[in-house]
């Protein structure tokens, strides 16, 4: 404890823990000195500049797993599922999951979901961007707390001794374009989470001392580790934090020289805490870790220990230079947008050296400067800056991805730090006119920088064409530019990409399917099956590579190939009710009616909402004659979808033929009600109308059916007919 002098005034005396001085370079910073509101005030809303314009984006990329398609977002689910599950909504159990075990991300998009009354994107956004805002206000308090220490004054109020160094360090977090992915894309929500939790844990964790070293709270340390449980609960990362203190307690060591027993006691309360939660998250994980492919992460599949090694210092220093220089961001890097480097003689051994010379320097003056300002800061920044990127670095375990931007989030806060030392530092020794034009500039280019990151953001579109002169080499980036093509309807320009996705990943099967999906639709049928065939010969267990090849060779009349495929789809994909719909066509096809009516009962037995299947087995019973049986089939359809026009006109027709024409026009009138467009629906209901003696409405609808489709079959025969049958009934009358 170190007292001040009173004043004269009879002030409270300031306390001050765990200070060796005040910042001496704060002083130098070139920006104003504001009051706390007034630079809380201004970060929140650089913040909300660099990233307001993703507010009313789409769904885009890995939204479509974590949300559109995630189940456990639906009210319908019961909501202890999102405690059994994985982020993606996939079993913890399941041998496919990826044990991304954030329940408490998944339950805000369902919070999310309910506020919206569905799946609308902007809500989504917004909170993202509101939390981002939040995190980096909170930011200012972080950065004090490591620039100058724990500071209070007699009435236990926190003072800030850096009010400029961690203001600028709160703004350069604000504006890091890194931080796009995390805050623009949704499924970021994870990372904003979990680096809010974090920044509360450690918050906490220091509030522990406003009585002193001796006299800490433990109630105060149990909180943080409660909140560092909450981080783990949105993101992985969130462990982190409880290293992060236990540095911040060795630095407290390197200041002190003294080992006391309270901060043996802290220590072992937070290995203690940790090492709980840990043993926790690995009983969660079940049967253990997940398992990736060779194409998600290529240098942990080296065979050499070296080249292991060196490819993963490598992409350290991929993550290094997008701290510096965010200029080259992508939303995916994997599938050879980072080519290995193989051999001594790579040129890009370079950056490995030039990073581990950098950690070098910094660790060396964090350690052994004379400046004790420095030290702290320094020492710090790179705990912040390292600590939190360790889950991600393929140490102790394999990752899924080479460069993830997102893991980036909480690490770019150390970088934030020691670049806003650099700024002082530069300011204290240079020219204090050109430091100031050069950090205004870096702000502004930042910002600048993150609106335009953000708006590639927006849309599917907009994100996957920006990652082509970025990472050309990436086969996953020329299938999603591609299958966002062809979802827009444009399948000649798709195919070009899905070529190219296969000609950079001779192996991408993902591409051959959908790329032999499109010619099918072509009718380039045998380009189709030799694409589809190799995808299964690669991927055996290629569920949906296996249905479309079974579509194709039966469009080409190969019937038992075709059967077989459909047989081998459904072998690997237990519950395949689109599958058990193509096999039942095919035997329909064969005129194995029996078969076909067994096909289509298990897709709706799988997936009851299965329309096509329903109306297919009304069709076929009606076909065949079994118009009874064909009635309560479209009857017990219509319980499950009771607005299926489809439905709704295959019964129609099969009551009509059972001359219950009254009944049979009521469903016909309510297709009509949902779908009056349809030129078949008017031509059949005037078809009913004519056997029925309804000559003037049969006129009516053929007419209407006529002006919709002039060229409808059998509709202008029939209609022909019953003109000549108006025209002889009025000679009758007259």
């Amino acid at each position: 404890v170190i007292p001040h002098e009173m004043g004269t005034g009879g002030g409270l005396a300031t306390v001050v823990f765990m200070l060796l001085s005040e910042p001496y370079w704060d002083h130098h910073i070139p920006l104003p000195k504001l009051g706390p509101l007034h630079s809380r005030l201004v970060t929140a809303f650089v913040a909300l500049i660099c990233f307001i314009n993703s507010y009313d984006g789409d769904f885009v990329f890995d939204d479509s797993e974590a949300i559109i398609n995630n189940k456990d977002l639906n009210p319908d689910t019961p909501l202890s599922n999102i405690w059994k599950n994985d982020f993606w909504g996939s079993n913890l159990n399941s041998n496919s999951s990826y044990k991304s075990y954030r329940p408490l991300t998944v339950l805000t998009f369902r919070i999310n979901y309910l506020l919206a009354g569905g799946l609308h994107p902007i809500g989504f956004h917004v909170l993202n961007i509101a939390l981002h805002c939040v995190i980096s206000v909170l930011m200012i308090d972080v950065f004090a707390i490591l620039i100058g220490g724990l500071v209070h004054d007699g009435r236990g109020v926190k003072l800030n001794l850096s009010p400029k160094a961690s203001f600028l360090a709160a703004l350069f977090f604000a504006a890091h374009p890194v931080h796009t992915e995390s805050v623009a894309g949704i499924v970021g929500r994870a990372d904003l989470l979990c680096a809010l939790f974090f920044q509360l844990s450690f918050m906490v964790y220091c509030k522990a001392f406003q009585g002193g070293d001796k006299k800490f709270s433990v109630l105060w340390i149990f909180s943080s580790i409660l909140l560092c449980a909450v981080a783990m609960l949105c993101k992985e990362q969130g462990i982190t934090v409880l290293v992060s203190e236990n540095m911040y307690h060795l630095r407290e060591l390197q200041i002190g020289g003294l080992v006391s027993s309270g901060l043996l006691m802290r220590l072992a309360l937070l290995f203690l805490g940790g090492s709980f939660l840990l043993y926790a998250r690995w009983r969660i994980m079940g049967t253990g870790p997940p398992s990736f492919t060779e194409v998600d992460n290529p240098a942990s599949f080296a065979e050499n220990v070296i080249l292991r090694i060196v490819n993963y210092n490598y992409y350290y220093s991929l993550n290094a230079w997008l701290l510096l220089c965010p200029w080259w961001l992508c939303f995916d890097w994997s599938m050879g947008c980072v080519p290995l480097i193989k051999s001594a003689t790579d040129w890009r051994i370079v950056w490995p050296l030039l990073l581990w010379c950098c950690l070098m320097g910094l660790v060396y003056q964090a350690l052994c400067s004379q400046d004790s300002n420095k030290r702290r800061t320094l020492t710090f920044g790179l705990v912040l800056l390292v600590i939190p990127f360790l889950p991600a670095s393929n140490l102790f375990f394999r990752v899924g991805f080479v460069i993830a931007e997102r893991v980036l989030y909480i690490s770019s806060a150390g970088y934030c730090l020691i670049l806003a030392y650099t700024v002082g530092y530069c300011s204290c020794n240079w020219k204090k006119h050109k430091v100031s034009a050069a950090t205004l500039t870096l702000l502004c280019v930042n910002v600048a920088r993150s609106a335009q990151r953000s708006q590639h953001w927006r849309s599917e579109q907009s994100l996957f064409t920006s990652a082509l002169s970025v990472c050309p080499l990436n086969a996953k980036v020329h299938y999603n530019v591609g299958k966002n093509l062809a979802d827009r309807g444009n399948q000649s320009a798709a195919i070009k990409y899905y070529r190219e996705a296969v000609r950079l990943h001779p192996k991408y099967v993902h591409a051959m399917n959908n790329l032999g999906n499109i010619l099918k639709e072509r009718n380039e049928l045998k380009e189709a099956e030799e694409l589809l065939s190799s995808a299964v010969h690669i991927q055996p267990d290629f569920a949906a590579a296996w249905m479309n090849l079974g579509i194709v060779q039966n469009s080409l009349k190969k019937f038992d190939e075709a059967e077989q495929s459909y047989w081998n789809a459904i072998r690997f994909r237990k519950k395949y009710p689109d599958c058990y719909y193509n096999l039942g066509r095919l035997y329909a096809d064969l005129n194995r009616s029996i078969d076909a009516l067994n096909t289509w009962r298990n897709a709706t037995m799988l997936k009851p909402d299965h329309s096509l299947a329903w109306n297919n087995m009304v069709i076929l019973l009606d076909n065949t004659g079994n118009l009874a049986q064909a009635e309560l089939i479209g009857k017990e359809a219509l319980k499950i979808l009771p607005k299926d026009h489809t439905i709704m006109f295959s019964l129609a027709n099969v009551l009509g033929k059972q001359e219950k024409y009254k009944e049979s026009e009521g469903f016909f009138l309510n297709a009509l009600k949902i779908n009056p467009n349809v030129a078949s629906c008017h031509g059949n209901l005037a078809v009913l109308y004519h056997r029925w003696g309804k000559l003037d409405l049969a006129k009516r609808h053929y007419e209407l059916s006529l002006r919709l489709d002039p060229s409808a079959p059998g509709t202008k025969e029939n209609y022909n007919m019953l003109k000549r049958k108006l025209k002889q009934r009025q000679r009758t009358v007259g």
